[in-house]
């Protein structure tokens, strides 16, 4: 038997690594390059929405207090009497955003409620209207012009669909972050350096097809960390059942608020006994105790929310365990006696889910200011710049194969005894 060389095994898993990279990457490319350049938007959310529609934010009132959450709700509920306020939460400093419950009656016809938006948005000193919108229907103009981009990047406009795809190919991109990271290293371990730094520089005076290949190898291995932890968030994000098993079977984690098992449901639309003003003041009560018990402290409340399937209230508060705005303390009430239920915090308690907070905190550019949000936005731009040079270096590689298929065929006319080939004379 002929034996098989140590050196022959690793080209052959190159070469599986080579087409995995390029037909994965052809798969995801046009996803990412709408992810990427979607993300570098969002990434300044609300300073381009205040560009382009200013009204929809409150005048900062400086040394005014600004209105508490169960305020808030009431106000709301008086200014969209025939649906029931399902949730208030601050967005930013300057902005608040109510929702509603999709399927509560309208006292006046016995009918479900039909708002034609989804979404309240109130000045948070005054409880005035800021306006409405249906999140992300662009047809109502430029006051869903960032959610549009938002959805389109969280789940291509296409509801629970769209997170699955986007999931997959997260999950995907992941694998191939490895991939192509392998592909770069040295196919010899002697004078390793010597020959991986060559893939680390890009060389501006080359050929148009040279400098997009180097440019897409060496951008891949500068920025590969982040690349891997949006790939590896977008995966938790978008694919969470694969993501909660992946991280716990590596570490502490668990994936929910714990709630009681014999838990009571509400039935139908019937309201909780606790109202909005009830609730606050017993989360306000009970986040203090979990402090205490924990060794936190407690800063701004951040959003108030009514469950009915669950008959719970969530109490949503920054505290000294968080690393964003994005990322809250969160209480769950009942919501009828107002008792405690579960704490979920968001770091030092599980290593994993101290990890998926960091995750997402960076995913959202919700850390470390101004600099960070102009990372991420570069990063966004370079993810799509890696997806197309990848597809042009994939369609150049097959206009050279093509060319040389093509000078290879045997020349037609000549007899089978005369039968020729084109050797390479004719290749790219």
């Amino acid at each position: 038997m002929t034996s098989i060389k140590k050196g022959e095994i690793d080209m052959s898993i190159r070469n599986v690594a080579v087409l995995a990279h390029r037909y994965v990457g052809l798969l995801m490319a046009c996803f990412l390059v709408l992810v990427g350049l979607t993300g570098s938007l969002l990434a300044f959310w609300s300073n381009l929405e205040r560009l382009i529609c200013p009204q929809v934010y409150a005048v900062t009132r400086p040394g005014v207090a600004q209105l508490d959450l169960a305020t808030l709700a009431e106000r709301a509920g008086a200014l969209v009497p025939q649906c029931r306020v399902a949730g208030v939460q601050f967005f930013r400093t300057d902005q608040v955003w109510v929702s509603f419950a999709p399927h509560h009656m309208d006292p006046a016809t016995s009918h479900p409620c039909t708002l034609g938006f989804d979404q309240l948005l109130l000045d948070p000193w005054t409880g005035a209207e800021l306006g409405r919108r249906k999140f992300g229907d662009i047809s109502q103009g430029l006051v869903n012009l960032m959610p549009f981009i938002y959805q389109l990047h969280s789940n291509l406009k296409l509801s629970m669909g769209g997170y699955w795809i986007l999931g997959v190919i997260a999950l995907l991109w992941t694998v191939d972050c490895f991939v192509g990271f392998y592909l770069t290293l040295p196919v010899a371990l002697n004078r390793f350096w010597r020959r991986w730094r060559p893939s680390w520089l890009i060389k501006w005076r080359t050929g148009f097809y040279s400098f997009n290949f180097l440019l897409h190898r060496a951008s891949g291995l500068w920025l590969w960390a982040m690349l891997f932890i949006f790939a590896w968030s977008s995966v938790y994000l978008n694919l969470p059942a694969v993501y909660d098993w992946v991280t716990g079977g590596l570490l502490d984690y668990t994936w929910a608020v714990n709630q009681p098992t014999n838990m009571p449901h509400r039935a139908g639309d019937q309201p909780p006994k606790l109202d909005w003003r009830g609730a606050q003041e017993a989360g306000a009560r009970l986040m203090a105790q979990q402090a205490t018990n924990h060794g936190f402290t407690v800063g701004r409340v951040e959003g108030l929310a009514y469950v009915p399937v669950e008959n719970a209230y969530y109490y949503d508060a920054r505290t000294s365990r968080d690393v964003s705005d994005s990322n809250t303390t969160a209480l769950v009430l009942d919501g009828d006696t107002g008792a405690f239920r579960s704490l979920r915090l968001t770091t030092g308690e599980h290593s994993g889910n101290t990890i998926s907070t960091w995750l997402y905190a960076l995913h959202t550019a919700d850390v470390f200011g101004l600099p960070y949000r102009i990372l991420v936005g570069v990063l966004g731009l370079a993810i799509a710049m890696l997806s197309v040079t990848g597809v042009y270096i994939w369609w150049k590689k097959g206009r050279v194969r093509q060319d040389a298929a093509w000078c290879l065929k045997p020349v037609v006319g000549l007899s089978a005894s005369t039968d020729t080939t084109l050797t390479g004379e004719g290749k790219m």
